[in-house]
């Protein structure tokens, strides 16, 4: 059975509470036409103003009449009229052969176009391929279907819909869905205090930019060419950080694409003009790709003075031996990776659908000794938990609208810096024994709250009893410790089970590839701080006894 809302015009009561939101925080940063609408759009009847929100809503930009019929709204035609007459909705539109495809059904495109029996048979896309050679003016509804006895409307305020989003959310993978969800209770976000200029943008020119790079990748992910996209880019960096890192990503992006197409010059220009994560890895490899071995060594090396991050500097390891040889430099001994405990289990292939980890959570499992299928949700879990103040605290710039599913600036390079101290205060529990009781009242006080550390669906109270009663505290720390060092790349990687032993009070984390599997570059990683760290862990390698037919 649907889960319904009390009041039919929900979705209009939540499209007007970002219209007043935008109102009170961007009023110096709206265009005419924006202030226009947030003005003009409360004065109208309520069914029009409800029959243009489920139309913004809803996909696409055109719609027939007879899709437009809600019981709280009643006649669409009635209702569409103000609209009309503002401009916001035009009636019957011109429309091009891929629309009408979109609107008509099969039998009504038969008739429109006179196919005969046998011809109609054909799929529709395969009608569209056709027709939309054979038509390529676009016409209204009553030339293409005269015989159609409903209206079709087309919506003309999408794209300023789209701004207002884009002003609210600060993104544009959030929707109006997200109201729905919270009002039914799905999802839940924590409350913090936004001051009366919270806001995702500083300027006007922010959300033009923004815009311009959402319609770049838009491009991009539409396989329009690299070379006529590329010029579009802005050259300049952006003086706002967030949509400099946006840039950068896409650079980044566009980067690896003419990398894979084997356009080595134009991946490097791009690399070498890229400050995103891993972009000085890429250049050494392109450049050793293009036989500038001497180059690629001499960066290589200056990079491994100052790695941006663990994972260049495992990538620095593997590279400089064969740099070194290609430059003809004396080779060096590495340093002696540290042993990691194996064990090998031949197990009989399932009989039933489970995974490889599952099949090995169930033989290690006991009644003295249980076992968890966790992989990242305990660890972060935990981290999330006690230090749901720290990463919740209302700084500047971290929240800007009631829907956030953590800080703004998480993966911002300066994240754990600016609340530095704040995180301080929260680990330091873990040196005078508070942090249990901590760990346990946030989990309770915050059941279900999004965050982007804590797994509510897979962390129950019995295994974070069991965690608590089994992880010593010097152990939390250390691995609280990393995630903060890299929270990007160290949120993931974490070994696949957890075993406890409650009367001995131990653990063990394990990882576990089946046959043909092998360990992945983060998951190294953090096997190997693991075991600096005296923690222990170990890797299941599995063989099938047998196989099934």
């Amino acid at each position: 059975m649907p889960i319904t809302l009390p009041d039919p015009f929900y979705y209009l009561q939540n499209f007007q509470r970002v219209l007043d939101w935008i109102a009170q925080r961007y009023s110096d940063l709206l265009a005419d036409d924006e202030r226009n609408f947030i003005e003009q759009f409360p004065t109208l009847p309520q069914a029009s103003r409800a029959l243009l929100v489920r139309m913004v809503m809803r996909k696409g930009e055109v719609f027939r009449s007879g899709k437009l019929r809600y019981a709280e709204i009643g006649c669409p035609d009635a209702a569409v009229t103000p609209l009309l007459a503002l401009g916001w909705i035009v009636q019957n539109p011109s429309l091009n052969v891929t629309q009408l495809f979109a609107l008509l059904r099969k039998a009504e495109l038969a008739l429109a176009f006179r196919y005969s029996a046998a011809a109609s048979t054909a799929r529709k896309h395969e009608m569209l391929e056709e027709l939309a050679q054979a038509f390529p003016d676009s016409q209204p509804m009553t030339r293409w279907a005269p015989e159609l006895a409903e209206s079709i409307y087309a919506v003309q305020v999408t794209a300023l819909c789209e701004r207002l989003r884009l002003m609210f959310f600060g993104n544009l993978y959030q929707d109006w869905s997200e109201f729905v969800l919270s009002d039914l209770g799905i999802y839940r976000y924590e409350v913090v205090e936004f001051s009366e200029t919270s806001r995702g943008f500083r300027s006007r020119q922010d959300i033009d930019d923004y815009l311009h790079l959402h319609h770049c990748r838009q491009r991009f992910d539409e396989g329009e060419y690299l070379d006529e996209i590329l010029p579009d880019i802005p050259t300049v960096p952006y003086a706002n950080s967030w949509l400099e890192g946006r840039r950068n990503k896409l650079l980044f992006r566009f980067a690896q694409e003419y990398e894979r197409c084997n356009e080595l010059d134009s991946a490097l220009a791009l690399y070498r003009n890229c400050n995103y994560a891993g972009a000085r890895v890429r250049t050494i490899r392109v450049l050793e790709k293009s036989g500038a071995e001497a180059e690629a060594y001499a960066l290589a090396m200056t990079a491994w003075q100052q790695a941006e991050s663990e994972t260049e500097q495992q990538a620095l390891l593997r590279m400089l031996p064969r740099l070194r040889r290609k430059a003809g430099h004396a080779k060096v001994l590495a340093d002696k990776a540290p042993a990691i405990e194996e064990l090998s289990l031949s197990l009989p292939y399932p009989a039933l659908p489970a995974s490889v980890e599952q099949v090995v959570q169930a033989h290690y499992s006991s009644a003295e000794a249980p076992v968890f299928y966790v992989e990242n949700a305990l660890i972060n879990t935990l981290f999330g938990l006690l230090c749901w103040p720290a990463v919740f605290a209302a700084l500047p710039g971290a929240f800007f609208h009631p829907f956030h599913l953590g800080p703004v600036d998480l993966h911002h390079p300066d994240f754990v810096q600016k609340r530095q101290d704040l995180f301080d205060v929260c680990l330091a529990q873990l040196d005078d024994g508070r942090y249990q009781q901590t760990i346990m009242n946030t989990f309770h006080a915050k059941t279900n709250i999004q965050s982007p550390f804590v797994f509510w669906s897979t962390v129950d109270e019995e295994l974070l009893k069991l965690a608590l009663h089994c992880i010593p505290a010097a152990h939390l720390k250390k691995y609280f410790e990393r995630i903060l060092r890299d929270i990007p790349a160290n949120r993931s990687g974490l070994p696949d089970l957890i075993q406890f032993w409650p009367q001995e009070q131990r653990y063990r984390m394990l990882e576990v590839k089946g046959p043909g599997d092998r360990l992945q570059d983060n998951q190294i990683r953090w096997i190997n701080y693991c075991i600096a760290h005296q923690m222990p862990v170990a890797v299941t390698y599995v063989q099938w006894s047998e196989q099934t037919a």
